[in-house]
């Protein structure tokens, strides 16, 4: 525990637990994973074997913090007379205890504490608060009103001094959009940017040309916010001035099915990185390549670029993302740009936001193609900028095949099923399929390689 404050000092308030997120009608018996966020400053909480709709609970899968700050997840069996806090206390011990002893002594707390003084990590997050660069938030959508409003709910409850939202409403047919706008602009600063070409990257460079010289962060409409999102952005673009681009930690927000569980088997967005401290750039090149794994640090879903960072790359490029032959990644390709070009990107794992991922298989399967026609389109626009990348690439192959195989993420933070083979096929066939979707899109788009 830190000490040199006054005994006055009081916590802040504690977020919302993701528990209370809006859930629809269960179709099974079953609830694989209940999803908790836990700070030990509070009490641990107890998990009923039995959820309120009734379904059995057979795993927690609990973010851990410590005064705010995510320190990492554990996974337990909920019994079937329930989870009780002393075992819930007892599996965060078991992973966590190394990273939790230099900070709290021997003894994990069961019925939470009150620190003396503040403690270090709230301290400069307040030191960073007080001197906070406004901030343009960006959410990309199309047809999506109901996961919009709770986005944008998420944002208006920000603790963050400096900051607006900037909602691209993407080829609408509609004007639900506009009026989710309307009314959450009565809440806050959200301003609305109508982009009529069709595409994600469409709509993303519209963000760029209406925000100029801004530091743009950019979240989906089917996520939440942590309350201190924008807060840990500034923390690491304060203590990295030459970064390019944050990179935060997304987690899932339910576990409710079967088919979100096997997302996170897979990797999920965070892709078994955990909430180490990392940054990405010209010191980094013999630890990590900058061209794979792709990306090993990101997700569009949760990245924030400093002002002209990507018109220096060229913009987004718009035969990739959603909406187009490709389908995905072109997020990737612009973080590989960054670092090809010399550029630094910081991973932040206190910087989170919370995915709604997809519920049913069709969904999951939809995903994995598209994220395999997706990753090999954005590899097939690198090499057509870059050619002489070639040779690296195919240096690489062999590892990426071998981490293909196995994928990411380990068995104590993920809860494990029979990961279905069809669903690696169908990413693998939509890797086959990836060069000749970006020619399609290229065509499309009828835009010349910058």
């Amino acid at each position: 525990m830190n000490s040199g404050l006054s005994r006055s000092w009081s916590p802040p308030p504690r977020d919302v637990p993701i528990l209370t997120a809006p859930r629809i009608t269960p179709t099974a018996a079953e609830l694989p994973a209940v999803v908790l966020d836990v700070d030990l400053a509070d009490p641990l909480p107890s998990v009923p074997a039995v959820h309120h709709d009734g379904r059995r609970v057979r795993q927690a899968w609990a973010l851990v913090r410590l005064f705010t700050e995510p320190l990492g997840t554990v996974l337990v069996d909920v019994p079937e007379d329930g989870l009780r806090p002393a075992d819930l206390g007892a599996a965060i011990e078991a992973v966590l205890g190394d990273q939790l002893r230099p900070r709290l002594g021997e003894a994990l707390p069961i019925d939470g504490l009150v620190p003396a003084t503040e403690p270090t990590f709230l301290t400069r997050r307040r030191q960073v608060l007080a001197t906070a660069p406004h901030i343009t938030v960006v959410i990309c959508t199309r047809e999506r009103p109901g996961a919009l409003a709770r986005c944008l709910d998420s944002l208006l409850a920000q603790d963050y001094p400096a900051y607006r939202i900037l909602v691209v409403d993407n080829a609408p047919t509609g004007e639900a959009t506009a009026e989710v706008v309307r009314s959450a602009a009565r809440r806050g600063r959200v301003d609305y940017l109508l982009e009529p070409a069709p595409g994600l990257s469409c709509a993303r460079n519209a963000a760029v040309r209406n925000a100029p010289g801004q530091i743009l962060a950019w979240i989906d409409d089917d996520e939440v916010a942590d309350r201190h999102w924008l807060a840990e952005i500034a923390r690491a673009l304060d203590d990295h001035p030459d970064a390019d681009v944050i990179s935060g930690v997304t987690l899932p927000a339910e576990l409710e099915t079967r088919a979100q569980l096997w997302f996170e088997q897979f990797g999920g967005h965070i892709k078994g990185r955990g909430f180490v401290p990392a940054v990405f750039g010209p010191k980094s090149t013999s630890e990590q390549s900058p061209l794979y794994p792709v990306p090993p640090f990101a997700v569009g879903a949760n990245m924030t670029f400093r002002p002209g960072v990507i018109e220096r790359i060229g913009m987004f490029d718009t035969a990739l993302g959603a909406g187009t032959p490709a389908m995905d990644c072109e997020d990737t390709l612009a973080f590989t740009q960054v670092l090809i070009t010399g550029g630094t990107i910081v991973y932040q794992p206190t910087a989170l936001t919370h995915h709604y991922h997809r519920r049913d298989l069709e969904g999951l399967k939809e995903h994995m193609v598209s994220h395999g026609t997706g990753l090999a389109a954005a590899y097939t626009g690198l090499v057509l900028r870059r050619p002489t990348l070639i040779w690296p690439l195919l240096r690489l192959a062999p590892t990426a095949l071998r981490e293909l195989a196995t994928r990411y993420t380990p068995q104590s933070q993920t809860p494990r099923d029979d990961f279905p083979r069809h669903l690696r096929k169908a990413n693998r066939r939509g890797m086959l399929s990836g060069p000749s979707a970006y020619l399609r899109g290229r065509r499309q788009a009828k835009r010349p390689l910058g």
